[in-house]
């Protein structure tokens, strides 16, 4: 049986829990009866990489491109339109449990800048008024 790394075994963990997109602490507890890791080595991975996450968040996870490519087209604007849409900030989750808000160094969309990812699914060459149309979508239910 091959052995899986702490961030495979992470991810795994993380996909399980679905309605809250996050390790728990009692995930971590049984990661470590199942591994001869340390707690600390558990949460320094859990902590590190910003696809996972210890805290409960939201069913929608925004994430938007905060690079130098999207910068100079404007994703300023689109990140204001998607606090103000959401009524959160960067590393927030919406009251409803429904969307989170989070920054991104890059998502490899620079040809379609500025770009934000909604879970696994990709946006570019957004505007204000295409984020609106987006959340709007999300919220009555349906998927663009």
């Amino acid at each position: 049986m091959e052995k899986k790394s702490v961030l495979e075994r992470l991810h795994e963990t993380q996909d399980k829990e679905k309605e809250k997109n996050y390790i728990s602490e009692q995930k971590a507890s049984e990661l470590l009866k199942e591994n001869s890791d340390s707690l600390s080595h558990i949460y320094g991975v859990a902590t590190f990489y910003t696809m996972l996450s210890v805290k409960p968040r939201g069913r929608y996870i925004i994430r938007i491109c905060r690079n130098l490519a999207c910068h100079l087209e404007n994703a300023d604007s689109v990140a204001e339109e998607l606090k103000n849409l959401l009524g959160i900030g960067f590393g927030e989750t919406t009251t409803d449990g429904k969307f989170t808000l989070e920054e991104s160094s890059c998502l490899g969309m620079c040809s379609v800048a500025p770009a934000m990812m909604i879970n696994d699914e990709p946006y570019g060459n957004l505007t204000p008024e295409k984020v609106k149309d987006i959340i709007e979508s999300l919220k009555a239910g349906s998927k663009k």
